[in-house]
């Protein structure tokens, strides 16, 4: 007995390290290409997964937790990127283009859903893979082209805000409409999503401080303890009242500020980006690609229409900033790219009637727009800007 669980341990083994050591081979060739590596790791599950050339029997049980943590890992450090004063301003300045950002992008995915007999939930989620774009690209991007102090930056960083708060309401509230039940039952469930969500958005602003200053005596070692477990206790408690684990784990990253949030960032940086390829990886497992492949033509036009509309979201948010029109461009252009955040809110409606080509159809919009993204941003200063929309620039600002 004891010789069969030490073979099958040496299998696990040698499956989870050669699937790493793949996703290390995957991360270098996107980082020489100057692309995000989310489109290559989502390829990787489509042809090692269910169907794909070579199917992995990895343990499920494991992928899927680390799937899980990389999840919550990721909106935690998204948390840790603001502080109250940085959520105010956004709210302050970025409410209007942010409704023109929902407007513009989250109505496309909403009506392609509708048009493909989808059910109206899925259809909704589909909304939300169209609208919210990666942060963790973005930000990618920015840093690389050295634009980060450009005149439109804040512009993108504003908008990035008001999506983030929105989706700390958009994804308990459909959490909690995908496990159905009467409407009583429904609309109780969606109450105490919202309740939780603004108690734990008030108790992270109020005593985020107190906790920065309790973890700001302790060593590297202990501070990753921490806020590991703090940020899981959090996501189960949350998860506990059908409130996504997600938004408490992006809660815990915003409760904390200051030298303890550059420090637990880049202590969790390497076990975010560990768990987050595991997670990218097992989602594209359960895709099979001749799913992929019926839902391409739709992803395509779904892709082609909502790059336009980015365009024209970054070109009015950077306007209102002052940005000339090389910025306005620069601004649409970096405010493509779907990842992360796209596919979260996809592999909510797993469990739906249509969620199979959700996801299919998610996986194959994000690829395109994580691929196009950067390289429309790389070479944004040489795209032509129309005369008219120049002549109509302080207009539309």
């Amino acid at each position: 007995m004891l010789a069969a669980a030490g073979s099958e341990a040496a299998l696990a083994f040698l499956e989870v390290g050669l699937v790493a050591l793949g996703l290390a081979l995957l991360a270098h060739l996107a980082s020489r290409m100057g692309m995000t590596a989310v489109p290559l790791y989502l390829l990787a599950g489509l042809a090692f997964g269910e169907g794909g050339l070579a199917e992995l029997d990895v343990s499920t049980e494991f992928i899927e937790l680390a799937a899980e943590i990389g999840v919550l890992l990721l909106l935690f450090t998204l948390g840790l990127e603001y502080n109250e004063a940085e959520l105010t301003e956004g709210l302050r300045t970025g409410t209007r283009p942010g409704l023109v950002d929902m407007g513009l992008n989250a109505v496309p995915g909403v009506a392609l859903g509708l048009i493909l007999g989808w059910d109206p939930l899925a259809s909704v989620l589909l909304g939300g893979v169209t609208w919210i774009s990666s942060s963790g690209v973005i930000s990618k991007v920015l840093a690389d082209l050295g634009r980060l102090a450009n005149r439109e930056t804040p512009a993108v960083l504003n908008l990035l805000v008001i999506e983030d708060l929105a989706m700390a309401i958009y994804l308990p509230v459909v959490a909690a409409l995908i496990v159905g039940g009467s409407l009583s039952g429904t609309l109780t469930s969606v109450a105490i999503a919202l309740a939780a969500v603004a108690f734990i958005l008030v108790a992270a602003l109020r005593w985020g401080a107190h906790l920065s200053r309790l973890l700001g005596g302790t060593s590297d070692e202990s501070l990753l303890l921490a806020v590991f477990g703090i940020t899981l206790v959090v996501a189960g408690a949350a998860q506990s009242v059908e409130v996504s684990g997600a938004v408490g784990a992006f809660l815990v990253g915003l409760a904390l500020s200051g030298e303890v949030a550059e420090r637990a960032n880049r202590l969790i940086a390497p076990l975010r980006d560990l768990f987050a390829a595991t997670f990218f990886v097992f989602f594209s497992f359960q895709i099979d690609p001749r799913d992929l492949l019926d839902t391409l033509g739709p992803a395509l036009i779904l892709a082609g229409v909502t790059v336009g509309t980015k365009v024209v979201t970054g070109w009015y948010a950077a306007g209102r900033f002052g940005a000339g029109d090389r910025g306005r461009v620069r601004a649409g252009t970096v405010l493509i790219a779907r990842g992360e955040f796209s596919i979260v809110i996809a592999a909510l409606g797993a469990g739906l009637a249509d969620g199979a080509e959700l996801g299919a159809l998610a996986a194959g919009y994000v690829l395109v727009t994580a691929i196009v993204g950067p390289l429309a941003t790389r070479f944004s200063d040489q795209i032509p800007v129309p005369e008219r929309l120049r002549s109509k620039r302080r207009a539309l600002a």
